[in-house]
């Protein structure tokens, strides 16, 4: 009869089939303090829950993707993105035989740090934070301080590296790194159609004749040259054709969406002026109880991690007056009952 635990034995699995260039399990750099292992779960499916439990987790929820509150269910939030770049970030990894579970772990955690209000609220924070703020970094600080999960370093590095210009140490943080961009380029396509800022006849008509004017022929081809250019090798890339086509198309979502101010995004400066209020009010608050050094870290922390409608809440609270509430309730609606004029 086998000794071996649930754990162990999925550990000699990934090494007996995951690909030579796996990032196994059994293998992991470890945690900044020591944890006993577990019987049941790997150490990166321990920080896949860890994170999936957290609650910079479920703030994701209320948090924008592209469109900022949108009244539509069906338009995406930070959440649904996240869940979609799982998705897409294990259907390659297990075609290529890496670590699932790894790839899983950094997908779910790239956008801990996001703020309220998506992109246009990290650019906020971008100019008022010396240094710069930065939401792939701040997604480290989410784990690492914020929430202190004591994650596994390569998953720290997936999520660190997620973003544009950084360099995966492991092939599951480059899948996650690929999987953001193919997830964020097609869904926000349908929500910009949905949202009537661009139809589908006004993208690029070469990059639409590659991968397909359909979102899901679209997304098949983009994961299909990631598997087929990656097979058997080290590095995990598309082809430069297809490369070339996303990265034009990346480009043109921002020159005609990300960046353009279509009505569909002119809350944004409504929201722009949310955090720069909070971020002035909360500095001026903490003056008299907190070091100058840590006050622009602690509201730096603090309004990244609102959700939109919590930060919303503040400002009403804030800066929007309120008139005088009368204590009487109810007390007419008696007083009619007591002397009927019927």
């Amino acid at each position: 009869m086998s000794t071996l635990t649930v754990k162990e034995k999925i550990e000699k699995r990934e090494l007996e089939y995951l690909s030579e260039f796996a990032t196994k399990s059994v293998n992991t750099k470890g945690r900044k303090v020591y944890e006993e292992p577990s019987d049941l779960r790997t150490e990166f499916q321990r920080d896949r829950d860890r994170i999936l439990h957290s609650k910079a987790f479920r703030r994701l929820k209320h948090k924008t993707q592209v469109f900022l509150s949108p009244f539509d269910d069906h338009f995406r939030t930070r959440l649904t993105h996240t869940l979609e770049v799982s998705q897409i970030g294990r259907t390659i990894a297990r075609a290529l035989d890496l670590n699932e579970d790894l790839v899983e772990a950094i997908s779910l955690g790239h956008d801990l740090g996001h703020t309220p209000f998506g992109h246009c609220g990290e650019g906020v924070l971008n100019e008022l934070v010396e240094g710069g703020f930065h939401h792939n970094l701040q997604s480290v600080r989410v784990v690492e301080v914020l929430e202190n999960l004591n994650l596994c370093q390569e998953t720290i590095d997936g999520i660190r590296t997620h973003s544009w210009g950084f360099e995966p140490t492991t092939p599951e943080g480059k899948v996650v790194q690929l999987a953001d961009k193919i997830a964020y380029i097609n869904h926000d396509i349908e929500d910009s159609i949905r949202a009537g800022v661009i139809s589908e006849s006004d993208l690029p008509k070469d990059c639409i004749q590659y991968f397909s004017s359909n979102q899901s022929k679209r997304l098949n081809k983009m994961i299909s040259e990631i598997v087929n250019n990656s097979i058997g090798k080290p590095e995990i890339s598309m082809s430069d054709e297809a490369w070339g086509y996303t990265t034009k198309l990346r480009a043109w979502m921002f020159e005609h969406v990300y960046d353009d101010e279509s009505m569909a995004k002119l809350e944004e400066s409504k929201a722009k002026r949310v955090i720069k209020e909070l971020f002035y009010l909360y500095v001026n608050m903490l003056k008299p109880v907190c070091p100058p050094e840590r006050i622009i870290r602690v509201v730096t922390d603090y309004i990244s991690g609102m959700t939109d409608r919590y930060a919303v809440e503040r400002f009403k609270d804030n800066f929007i007056p309120v008139g005088i509430k009368c204590s009487a309730r109810d007390d007419f609606l008696f007083k009619l009952a007591a002397n009927p004029i019927d």
